[in-house]
């Protein structure tokens, strides 16, 4: 393959879309174009192109699911997608891999490439992404002499055998923009800039070395380093962040480009974890962001993430990631509509493709106005053609700007208005003219629930454990628990015992039992009693638990079963953060008058991994442990250490269905087999820092816009449509760990229960319930100048007579109706002429 970088310009293939103006229909042609970058821009076979991307990643939903997200992301003025490679998932022992199902790389971006979009694929392989442990497979870090992420041959190895695997892959499968596939950029290592001071000259001899290798691979496409200012300029360095107008590629020759916009959370802000609120990001800012950076000279932006999904199985990272990775991201968690941040979002992304040929062709003009704002002119070199943004970056006074004989412009503070011809203002960040969504969850219509009668139980089989028997391996230390584990379960045993009384150095009677524990959660049993539980709280998982214990005389067995609650996934060394009761130290203290301490960390250890029911796989309906030795009586109740299991109908309609765990604990949920992730709903969230209210203006921070305080943390558990089955034989497993009451589980829907808007003259109203469900009736419409907002609407001192008649007669009976929002729809509104007239409307679907 002809090395372009010597050539002076980046040349590779790319497949090239048929772009037309505002309905952005993206055309997928499979045939090989040249794509060049230089001087800011990337072009395709010569024409620059503006690229709008949304990351979705294929394990956190289903097969079934790609293509109906991605045709929303499609609709939503998207051309791209982009998706991490996530290596321990695909290969969870070392050289066996695994691509089925939902981890089936190839077929998903296929996907991409049937819907005409491109994808960028993220190889890292290090991710990051809140998954467990980052990405990487445990196994790599029980390789003898490794070192991760740094210049080490050991871990280089892996590494490259990797990537080297993920690109023969998809250049056999022919996904590579020269071979007429959908791939157009590549990423090597991720957000490596912010921690390899860290990591010393090593880190800078291991960036380079990424470099070198991934080029090595000979894909035929670009690869990006995203973070890395020092990036080798044989890549692409580029800007992760909230805002990225300010960012400067570190090669005058690429193109400014924003792998990640956050559209909701992140880890350096927050993020859903278990003990945590909601956080939001206002779909107003999101827009200020994205339209900012176009302004300032940007050719790509990718939502991180446009449709976020669930973390399945024991995916999550953290620690303390819930299972919902909801985001708050234009396509909620189960797939629907995050309206009005997915409309409003829509129309700025058919402003910028419309707008596409002169964005970059680069003849721009800037002037400061004066209080912050800013008027960039982009024109095409004949001067025929323009547009403008006019933007507004103050936090809290909005500007009235005079373009003198251009006109005059109210630009809100912390907003972006974006004029055509720098004339009319076709779009304002501040401005939302789109639905907002209701969602609401409806009951299992296909049958009355709870159906108490149909729940049973086993306890989890722990006698041998308890007893100190069960073992797999033994040891004078208290090991770290990945080093044994190696991630296979969340849990491990810890087992040993002491002898009191006349034959052993301890007394008999009181005493107190003292575990040093690096989380992050323990459960403590002495001969065969659980004498407590403990968990990290507050961001700290390392803990000290300290329970009273009585000692009999002879042979006493001390248990200990250390739960982690996923890896952490961020931040320099990461990898080699300890958990479980690592070195301890483990004591036994003397009460009262009694002065005895004895350590136990040296005694003799016995370790098992994991519980007997995951072993047996009590969960997967299949086994003959699954579907025997089942009681069906005396149902307990906030029973630690157990398995319950009950039949349901699945919900009627075509709605995402999600199943309601009040009442639980701790544990873990299956659907047929299928793993719905962790569960924790009796975590509750800390009690403040939220409002009701959220004011878009001003950057946004890891305290602003936050809700649920003081409720459960994660009620509603996602169980996609294709884990279901037709008939009434659906099962749904639960293994409770701390003690749960099952009675109030649940199956639902979720849906749009009201769509409202207002949306301002000279726009066009667009109301939709969503996957085929009509709008039933029409609670409030008002042409004039309504005041309140969704769900308080009231009618302020003008309006137009036939406002409820006209938008009944458009709407109800329809899934989706369209009005334009002018006197002529509505007839007169008898406001005065300085009145802003607009449309309120709230629909019931």
């Amino acid at each position: 393959m002809i090395n372009f970088f010597t050539m002076g310009l980046c040349r590779y293939m790319l497949l090239v879309f048929a772009v037309a103006a505002l309905c952005i229909d993206l055309t997928f042609l499979a045939s090989a174009a040249e794509v060049t970058y230089d001087g800011g821009n990337l072009l395709i076979d010569g024409v620059p192109k503006v690229i709008l991307s949304g990351s979705i990643h294929y394990p956190r939903s289903t097969v079934q699911m790609w293509p109906d997200l991605i045709q929303k992301a499609k609709a939503g003025g998207l051309d791209t997608i982009e998706t991490y490679v996530f290596w321990d998932r695909h290969e969870p022992n070392r050289r066996q891999y695994d691509f089925s199902g939902n981890l089936d790389l190839v077929r998903f971006l296929k996907t991409i490439q049937d819907a005409g979009m491109n994808a960028i694929l993220r190889i890292g392989p290090y991710v990051c992404a809140e998954w467990n442990y980052g990405g990487y497979p445990v196994w790599l870090h029980n390789l003898p002499g490794i070192q991760i992420r740094t210049d080490n041959q050991v871990y280089k190895d892996e590494m490259e055998t990797f990537t080297k695997l993920i690109v023969d892959m998809c250049k056999k499968e022919k996904l590579f923009a020269p071979q007429g596939g959908p791939i157009i950029l590549a990423q090597i290592e991720n957000e490596y800039g912010n921690i390899d001071k860290s990591y010393g000259e090593a880190g800078k001899n291991y960036i380079k070395w990424c470099a070198q290798m991934a080029l090595n691979q000979n894909a035929g496409v670009p690869w990006v380093m995203c973070q890395q200012a020092d990036a080798p300029q044989t890549m692409i360095n580029t800007c992760n962040g909230f805002y990225c107008d300010n960012f400067k590629p570190n090669n005058p020759k690429s193109p400014k480009m924003w792998t990640e916009n956050w559209t909701g959370w992140r880890y350096c802000v927050r993020f859903k974890n278990w003990d945590g609120a909601n956080p939001h990001r206002t779909a107003e800012d999101l827009a200020f962001s994205v339209a900012r950076f176009f302004q300032s000279g940007g050719v790509l932006q990718n939502y991180y993430m446009y449709h976020g999904g669930t973390n399945f199985g024991r995916t999550a990272g953290g620690p303390y990631i819930t299972t919902s990775y909801d985001y708050d991201a234009p396509l909620d968690e189960y797939g629907n509509l995050n309206q009005p941040k997915w409309g409003h979002l829509k129309k700025l992304h058919e402003v910028l493709k419309s707008a596409e040929n002169i964005l970059t062709q680069r003849s721009t003009t800037e002037k400061q106005l004066g209080n912050g704002v800013v008027l960039t002119k982009y024109s095409d070199k004949a001067g025929n053609d323009s547009i403008c943004f006019l933007s507004n970056p103050n936090g809290s006074n909005d500007a009235n700007v005079d373009l003198q004989g251009d006109g005059k412009f109210f630009v809100p503070a912390w907003s972006v208005s974006i004029l055509t011809d720098c004339k009319t203002e076709v779009y304002n960040t501040a401005k939302i003219n789109t639905q907002t969504s209701i969602m609401v969850k409806k009951p299992n219509g296909a049958q009355n629930e709870p159906d108490f009668s149909k729940w049973e139980w086993k306890g989890e089989p722990i006698k041998d454990a308890l007893g100190g028997n069960g073992g797999t391996s033994n040891s004078t230390q208290l090991l770290e628990q990945k080093a044994v584990t190696a991630d296979s379960s969340d849990y491990l045993w810890y087992m040993t015992s002491v002898n009191a009384g006349a034959n052993g150095d301890l007394p008999v009677g009181s005493m107190t039992l003292r575990v040093n524990t690096t989380g992050h959660v323990l459960h403590a049993y002495v001969n065969k009693k659980r004498i407590g539980s403990q968990w990290g709280k507050d961001g700290n998982y390392k803990f000290v638990f300290e329970q009273p214990i009585k000692l009999r005389k002879g042979r006493n067995d001390i248990i200990l079963l250390s739960a982690t609650v996923g890896l952490p996934n961020y931040g320099a060394f990461y990898d080699l953060v300890p958990a479980g009761i690592v070195g301890g130290p483990v004591q036994l203290l003397g009460t009262g008058s009694v002065n005895t301490t004895k350590d136990l960390s040296s005694n003799l250890w016995s370790y098992k991994i994991g519980l007997n029911g995951e072993k047996k796989k009590f969960f997967d309906g299949k086994s003959k442990e699954s579907i025997t030795g089942w009681e069906d009586e005396a149902l307990p109740l906030r029973r630690p250490m157990t398995w319950y299991k009950t039949t349901f109908k699945a919900p009627l309609g075509r709605d995402p269905v999600v199943v309601d765990l009040q009442g639980m604990g701790k544990g873990h949920a299956w659907v047929n087999g299928h793993s719905l992730g962790r569960f924790w709903p009796s975590m509750p969230v800390k009690g403040s820092g939220c409002s009701a209210t959220c004011d878009y203006r001003g950057g946004y921070g890891s305290d602003k816009c936050l809700t649920n305080c003081g409720n459960t943390s994660q009620r509603w558990y996602h169980v996609p449509r294709s884990f279901l089955l037709d008939d009434d034989s659906n099962t749904l497993i639960l293994f409770e760990e701390i003690g749960g009451n099952p009675i109030q589980v649940n199956f639902q829907t979720v849906t749009v229960g009201k769509a409202c808007a207002s949306v301002e003259e000279g726009n066009t109203l667009e109301l939709s319930c969503q996957g085929g469900r009509r709008i039933s009736a029409i609670e409030f419409a008002s042409y004039g100048n309504p005041q309140g907002k969704c769900e308080s609407f009231k009618k302020g001192t003008c309006e137009a007579a036939k406002s409820l008649s006209v938008v009944q007669k458009a709407c109800v009976g329809r899934d989706s109706c369209s009005i334009n929002v002018s006197e002529a729809t509505f007839g007169a509104s008898n406001c005065a002429a300085d009145v802003t007239k607009k449309l309120a409307v709230q629909a019931v679907c």
